[in-house]
This record gives structure tokens, C-alpha cells and sequence, in this order.
């Protein structure tokens, strides 16, 4: 209706989650990914100096796509995705066989979305079940509002750009 009186508008799909019904990728997304990949990488080293299962978990709501992409592009050992749901039992002989093949810790990320049996937070509930199973001491780092913060990276910045571009007639 808009158009009709002259006026140009789009509609632009910004989130972090990824999450828009229609799109490819939406920007916001790509940062997202970078920071909480990076943060994963600094994880590593903590992890094996201290010979323990690091459980990161990361923004999304209710869709898993951060901890996707991020999960992959940081060598994660368990992505737990909240529409694909997990068996404890499963990530928990994950870890056990990693150390019996002398891999002292592991790296799991969660998507904050994964439904957990208690009203804390998934991290929080992932690490106590995996150490209490395993024996395996477990800590929780919650990026949380890290990952919308600072500067757009490169490709969301001409995400952005070319979204919002209009072609010359």
C-alpha cells in the first residue's frame, strides 16, 4: 500500500537467532556465529590445562543455528540442538570415550533453547549431570549477551548493506 503513494520499503531480516521464516541468513547472524566461535577457541585451552568438560552455552532461543555453526566452526566434541532433543546417557559416553582414547576434556555447546529437567539453565544443568555421571569435573560458561554486543563483522555489514540497497530505475 506503501508503494502506491511512492514511498520505497523493505523489509530487512535482523536477528542473531536466524530464526525468519523465508530467509537464508539473517544479519546479525554471522556475528553471533564469530563471537561465540571465538569464545569456544579460548575455551580449548582452560579446558585441557585443567582436564575438564567446558559447557557453552550459547543465544538463539529456540532455534539451535548459533550453536550449529559456532559448535562446528569450534571444534566442539556435543552440540545439543533444542529441536533434535539428547540423551544424557549419549553425551555422557561421549566424554568417557574421549578420555579413555586420551583426550582429557571436552567442549559442549548448547543452545539456550534445550528443554532440561530443572529450572536452571541448560549450561548450568548439562555440566552438573555430565561431572556427577562422568566424575568428570565440568564448569558452564554462559556467553549470553556477549554475542549481540560490538561491532557487526564484515559480511554482516554488507549483509546489511546490500539488503538495503535499492535498485536505479
Amino acid at each position: 500500500m506503501l508503494a502506491k503513494y511512492g514511498l520505497n520499503v523493505i523489509g530487512v531480516p535482523k536477528t542473531i537467532d536466524n530464526d525468519i521464516w523465508g530467509t537464508d541468513i539473517t544479519f546479525g547472524f554471522d556475528t553471533a556465529v564469530n563471537i561465540a566461535t571465538e569464545s569456544i577457541d579460548r575455551l580449548h585451552s582452560t579446558a585441557s590445562s585443567h582436564r575438564r568438560v567446558m559447557v557453552v552455552e550459547v543465544m538463539g532461543h529456540h532455534a539451535g543455528w548459533i550453536a550449529l555453526y559456532a559448535g562446528m566452526a569450534g571444534g566442539a566434541d556435543v552440540i545439543l540442538l533444542p529441536k533434535l532433543g539428547y540423551d544424557m546417557k549419549q553425551v555422557n559416553a561421549c566424554i568417557l570415550e574421549r578420555s579413555r582414547r586420551g583426550k582429557p576434556y571436552s567442549i559442549v555447546v548448547v543452545a539456550e533453547g534445550v528443554e532440561v529437567e530443572t529450572k536452571n539453565r541448560p549450561a548450568d544443568y548439562i555440566a552438573r549431570a555430565i561431572e556427577e555421571a562422568t566424575g568428570i569435573e565440568s564448569r558452564e560458561t554462559v556467553l549470553g549477551h556477549t554475542q549481540r554486543g560490538g561491532n557487526p563483522s564484515p559480511f554482516d555489514r554488507n549483509l546489511a548493506t546490500r539488503l538495503g540497497g535499492m535498485p536505479r530505475n
